[in-house]
């Protein structure tokens, strides 16, 4: 297995005519782009083999001279197959021929030839490691195999070698099937786009691609790179980065992304950044960092593997030397007894428990529109028992509606004509609103004359020869406070901002309004609390409104009128009281405080690198659920790794005990307590990517 920092790939078809080799696939490895460069491509004449090349210089393929983008390493395939085909047949036959035949050292020698061939590897590494003075699991496991043969139990020894290897093998496919997970992110992005250039629709490589060029997208293409639309409309399928099935409309001037799939329209797009800067290319390259992140779980264990091996070479050296002389145990049953606690010892299976769960839980996540930059937030959101929210563009759209219309004196739909054809003539989130109001209900505005803006109160304007006010308190003091108070209050004390309609002499109407609570916000907030988790909502309005929202949504707590250092000091004081915090917002203004936080999720991120840039989390959609699905996703992956390193503790534990007492054997330590215990933990951790884990 070549262990590296970070592997890329060069596509096939980016190949240049005259390249030093017409392989039909390569793959080219970097670690972190600095020299040396290892090279793998297809071994001539020997199919499924890969010839290994190191390569000085900058990232580029020597094959093609161009850049890679961050991808996988090959996946274990036809020569491992063939080697443990042919070496499990030696195996079988050296034991009918040892065990069932008067040829006892014929089977010997083909269960020798089984063990070089399967575990040629192993002995090399453990040889290695051993002249170094480095005992490292294929140091157990070699020891093992060795002592097994000097006594006399060659079938034992050969059958620990073939069933380590195949350990090996299904740990190798796991972290293999979870980089292939992420490389299929990057395979959506197509390696040609269709380009205007001089009046002429000409098909060239992305890389090729400038900014500011035209790429035209027709029905069932995929939009090449990143843009925004400039002739045409369509429904793209953005599930590739943001996890929603539905595609979504688009139409000149919106932005459409790389990797993304137009449907059914015609579309023009002004391509606004490089192939390297793409979306696509960003989430594959962060879901890809995360994985060099170590999870304080994995930290522990690497640390503590650090400490078991050579404190199980110094329990199994004093198995060999404390019973033959306290007790009276032969020599070679004590030294068998020996060979197999080093065997049940390697701790494989706890080594993977940890990073194969949390790869498997990172890649799922990554498919569902969910970017988590590193292993240590995965498991931090799954341990947090307090979800901080900011409400403005979060908990809610930032986006105003007409609640409330009431009407003292004149009907309702009347309050509402006056308000739309004053507030027409102001560009005012809340005039905004108002005037959707009206053409929603159909109400057709009326011409104005002499219109005021009055900052900071309203707006002033005569209809049909009568003066009208449209505004604040502020803007009608003085004027009759009859009926209108005590609704005002009460609309007020709801949360709801309340804007007067009058004359000169009275206050004539009322209209309330409010932020619309997102889609799911209330499911999610409940959906929190019921897994134990407390929400917590900060906000910079002011506490009436930020209360009014905590009830709605269930909050359990919620401070107000906070301004960015302030939420900053409250993340802070949450800390300290609970601990592990995490906290969901926009990833732009609320930068300061998702920095602070123990694990900051960024909301509707896509397209967005200030917010990628500033959170630990990224939900690439405009979707409050995916708080909730996040959580669940976390709490399940933490659960999967602590079941994985209790069994795996466990069983060990137990198989090393009737080890002592000589109530096991060589290969079933091996097949139990090695092989099938890594091939359940691996089974266990890839448990986490079914749908049942996405709900």
């Amino acid at each position: 297995m070549v262990t590296i920092c970070r592997t890329v790939i060069c596509r096939t078809d980016r190949l240049i005519p005259g390249s030093p080799a017409d392989d039909p696939e390569h793959y080219f490895y970097a670690g972190h782009g600095l020299p040396p460069a290892v090279c793998w491509s297809p071994a001539p004449g020997r199919p499924g083999s890969l010839r290994r090349r190191t390569v000085a210089g900058d990232e580029a393929c020597p094959h093609c001279r161009v850049g890679v983008s961050p991808v996988r390493r090959p996946a274990p395939g036809r020569r491992e197959i063939a080697v443990f085909t042919i070496s499990g047949a030696l195996l079988l036959s050296g034991i009918l021929v040892g065990y069932f035949t008067p040829y006892p050292l014929a089977g010997t020698a083909l269960l020798l030839a089984a063990a070089v061939l399967s575990g040629y590897g192993t002995l090399r590494a453990g040889f290695l490691a051993l002249i170094r003075l480095r005992f490292s699991i294929a140091v157990l496991i070699s020891i093992a195999s060795a002592g097994a043969f000097l006594t006399g139990n060659p079938a034992e020894g050969a059958t620990v070698l073939y069933l380590y290897a195949v350990a090996e093998y299904l740990e190798e496919y796991a972290a293999g099937r979870a980089e292939r997970s992420i490389a299929s992110l990057l395979d959506l992005a197509p390696q040609t786009a269709r380009i205007r250039r001089d009046g002429e629709e000409v098909t060239v490589r992305v890389g090729e691609v400038g900014v500011g060029e035209t790429a035209v997208a027709r029905p069932g293409d995929t939009v090449p790179l990143d843009g925004i639309v400039t002739a045409g409309a369509s429904s793209v399928d953005q599930a590739a980065i943001t996890g929603e099935s539905v595609p979504v409309a688009k139409g000149v001037g919106d932005a459409v992304y790389a990797g993304t799939r137009n449907v059914e329209g015609y579309l023009e797009i002004r391509v606004t950044k490089p192939e390297e800067e793409s979306t696509i290319a960003r989430v594959v390259a962060l879901v890809a960092e995360a994985q060099a992140h170590t999870s304080p779980t994995e930290a522990f264990i690497e640390r503590f593997s650090r400490y078991y091996t050579p404190a199980v070479i110094l329990t199994a050296a004093l198995l060999v030397v404390v019973p033959p002389l306290a007790l009276g145990v032969p020599f070679l049953e004590a030294f068998y007894r020996a060979l197999i606690l080093l065997v049940i010892a390697c701790p494989c299976a706890l080594a993977i428990s940890t990073p194969v769960s949390m790869v498997s839980g990172i890649t799922t996540a990554a498919h569902n529109g969910v970017l988590i930059k590193g292993r240590d937030s995965l498991e931090a959101v799954g341990t947090a028992r307090v979800v901080v929210f900011d409400k403005t563009g979060t908990l809610t759209t930032g986006r105003l509606k007409v609640d409330d219309l009431v009407g003292f004196g004149i009907p309702a739909e009347e309050v509402l004509a006056l308000a739309a054809s004053l507030e027409s003539r102001s560009g005012h989130p809340v005039a905004e609103a108002i005037v959707r109001r009206a053409e929603k209900e159909g109400i057709a505005l009326r011409d104005v004359e002499e219109f005021v803006s009055i900052t900071g109160r309203g707006v002033r304007g005569t209809i049909g020869g009568a003066t009208y006010l449209v505004g604040n308190e502020a803007l009608l003091a003085g004027r009759d406070s009859g009926a209108w108070q005590e609704t005002y209050d009460r609309l007020e004390s709801e949360g709801k901002t309340v804007v007067l309609v009058g004359t000169d002499s009275a206050v004539i109407g009322l209209v309330a309004l409010s932020d619309v609570i997102r889609e799911n916000a209330i499911k999610t907030v409940a959906d929190l609390k019921s897994r134990g988790i407390r929400t917590v909502m900060l906000t910079g309005d002011n506490e009436r409104v930020g209360e009014a929202v905590a009830r709605r949504l269930g909050i359990d707590e919620c401070h107000a009128g906070l301004l960015p250092e302030e939420k900053v000091a409250m993340v802070e004081h949450l800390m300290d009281r609970y601990g592990l915090v995490v906290m969901v917002g926009d990833g732009v203004n609320d930068a300061p405080a998702l920095a602070r936080v123990n694990v900051g999720v960024a909301m509707g991120a896509i397209g967005s690198d200030v917010a990628i840039g500033a959170a630990d989390v990224v939900v690439m959609e405009d979707d409050i659920a995916r708080v909730a699905y996040l959580v669940a996703l976390s709490e399940k992956t933490v659960s999967v790794v602590r079941q994985n390193v209790v069994a795996a503790l466990v069983v060990k534990l137990g198989i090393a005990g009737l080890a002592v007492l000589g109530l096991v054997t060589l290969w079933m330590a091996v097949a139990f307590g090695d092989m099938g215990l890594s091939l359940a933990v691996i089974a266990n951790a890839l448990r986490i990517g079914r749908p049942d884990a996405e709900q």
